[in-house]
């Protein structure tokens, strides 16, 4: 579809959903305009999340990033108060060193507003007074192509410890070091090494979430742990996918049994796959957990 022609919701594979609050209504009671350009802007961070590529680490990977050279909007009717809206984004071209995406802004099917965001690759490090733009780098292309066809955006990376290591640890230390504060002597263990692990991976290879199952019991038994998402991929089903891997491994070498300590905040989530809560609460690493089993 050219980006001339009015976009339809199928024309897109994000459509990120809102509802107009009190404060962006003006005196006419309808959305004031500048609101517009703010919805487009949130839908490509959503845009950015959805296709796997979370802004900061990937585009810390290509050793780039991208400003704004020009935002639009092309009216056609108006929003109101409490309006559900569904706010779609699309990539549509690369050129050497920039890129464009098409924004549309739905009230159901009706097509309320259009707008554009074009943006221009740099290098964030080049020297003062030396032109920043760079080429779009090819794999940054192709991760976007790959989206807009509907291809799957991820890796699965199943094996031992030595293959994962390099970009588990790292993500391992954001997650439990630096979000929860969980001292960084306690990222690793001996178990690491007996343990199966899983690891998820965007196009670009930034580390999205890791995961392992340490067998117990002579290998009878697993316990799942070091569960890790990047912040800005939760409530994208990582972890669902990340469990469904382990246990199917588990299921594959025969456990009858997978338990985990879950942390509280993960109790209901473990408890949609089936984990059951056994005994009390405790506390690990400072945090308060408690044991769930699962028979297999």
């Amino acid at each position: 579809m050219s980006i001339n022609a009015l976009p339809q919701r199928t024309d897109f594979r994000l459509l990120h959903r809102l509802r107009v609050r009190w404060a962006e209504v003006d005196m006419q009671a309808i959305v004031f305009n500048a609101h517009y350009l703010m919805y487009l802007d949130t839908a490509i961070t959503e845009y950015w999340r959805d296709s796997a590529l979370p802004y900061h680490e990937s585009f810390l990977a290509l050793g780039g990033d991208i400003v704004v050279r020009k935002a639009t909007v092309e009216f056609i009717s108006s929003a109101r108060m409490d309006d559900v809206l569904d706010i779609g984004m699309r990539f549509v071209e690369a050129g050497r060193s920039s890129m464009r995406f098409q924004g549309g802004i739905f009230r159901g099917d009706e097509l309320l507003a259009t707008g554009e965001l074009a943006y221009v690759y740099i290098d964030p490090h080049a020297p003062k007074g030396s032109k920043p733009s760079r080429e779009v780098p090819q794999a940054l292309r192709d991760a976007l192509a790959a989206f807009e066809q509907g291809e799957d955006m991820m890796h699965t990376h199943l094996g031992d410890w030595a293959s994962v290591r390099e970009r588990a640890m790292p993500l391992r230390h954001t997650v439990f070091a630096e979000e929860q504060g969980i001292p960084p002597d306690l990222m690793s263990d001996a178990a690491d090494a007996t343990a199966h692990h899983v690891l998820l991976t965007n196009r670009l290879g930034v580390a999205l979430a890791t995961g392992r199952l340490v067998p117990l019991d002579g290998g009878n038994k697993g316990q799942i742990g070091r569960m890790a998402v990047l912040a800005s991929q939760r409530s994208q089903r990582l972890g669902g996918q990340m469990l469904q891997a382990l246990l199917a491994h588990a299921r594959q070498v025969g456990m009858a049994e997978v338990l985990l300590h879950a942390q509280a905040g993960a109790v209901r989530f473990y408890g949609r796959h089936g984990f059951q809560a056994h005994g009390e609460p405790f506390a690990e690493a400072g945090l308060a957990h408690q044991t769930m089993v699962l028979a297999l």
